[in-house]
């Protein structure tokens, strides 16, 4: 572990800048979080020093929106599959294999940044919500416990379900909430989130919080689409990085 200071002030400059990422897009904070932190250490430790920002701000995006009940009662049984999917891959992000978890980070966020760009329009029919929802969930769990990214495929399969703003805002809320609490579960199960983890992950709220109100100035100021693109090109181009550096 580096020393104090030194991880204080890469601790605070990781979630402002990803909190403003969150605030700027309404996504990306965990995503942000965990590349640029895995550059520093192991993904276990990043995923520890998540989970207190990650929940506070996904939690006021999930009570941010008005349709809370309508939401949970159709995606319910896809957050069943996150919970299901996350507690049986966290033992990959906990284990010994820190340089195959490594591996797997830097993948999913290559992946996302590909997504994201390539922008596919996905459209769900209602019809096979019902077994494609837990499918996607569980798996969407399996990349968590493995990467502690929970964005794939849980964002592209969100976005196919033809919600509108206000919704799918809150609908990746929920998402993201279930899948921080699992998370929590998984590493706490595997003996991976010690005292003092969660004592600095609590200290990187105030730096998350002023970041997305720094993100939310920005939208108003500038174009998102402009920095959406550049976001997913650097995801892209840091995914790749960290593939790299864990295969060296």
């Amino acid at each position: 572990m580096m020393d104090a200071l030194p991880f204080a002030l890469l601790l605070c400059g990781v979630f402002l800048f990803a909190g403003a990422v969150k605030g700027l897009l309404g996504l990306g904070l965990p995503t942000v979080a965990m590349g640029l932190l895995g550059l520093a250490m192991p993904p276990v430790q990043a995923a520890a020093l998540l989970l207190v920002p990650s929940l506070v701000t996904n939690v006021w995006q999930l009570l941010a929106g008005p349709r809370f009940g309508a939401l949970l009662a159709r995606l319910w049984p896809m957050m069943l599959g996150i919970v299901a999917g996350t507690l049986t891959g966290s033992g990959i992000i906990a284990g010994a294999a820190a340089r195959n978890a490594s591996v797997a980070l830097g993948i999913a966020l290559a992946l996302y940044g590909l997504v994201g760009l390539l922008k596919p329009q996905l459209r769900v029919p209602p019809s096979v919500e019902p077994w494609a929802g837990p499918l996607v969930g569980a798996v969407t769990g399996l990349v968590t416990g493995a990467t502690g990214v929970f964005v794939i495929p849980a964002v592209p399969y969100l976005g196919s379900l033809d919600l509108d703003r206000n919704d799918l805002v809150q609908a990746l809320g929920l998402s993201f909430t279930v899948s921080t609490l699992a998370l929590a579960v998984g590493l706490a199960l595997h003996g991976a989130l010690p005292l003092a983890a969660s004592g600095a992950s609590l200290l990187a709220v105030l730096p998350a919080l002023l970041g997305m109100w720094f993100g939310g100035w920005l939208r108003l100021r500038v174009r998102p689409e402009t920095f959406r693109r550049g976001f997913f090109v650097g995801l892209l181009l840091l995914g790749g990085d960290l593939a790299r550096r864990g295969l060296a």
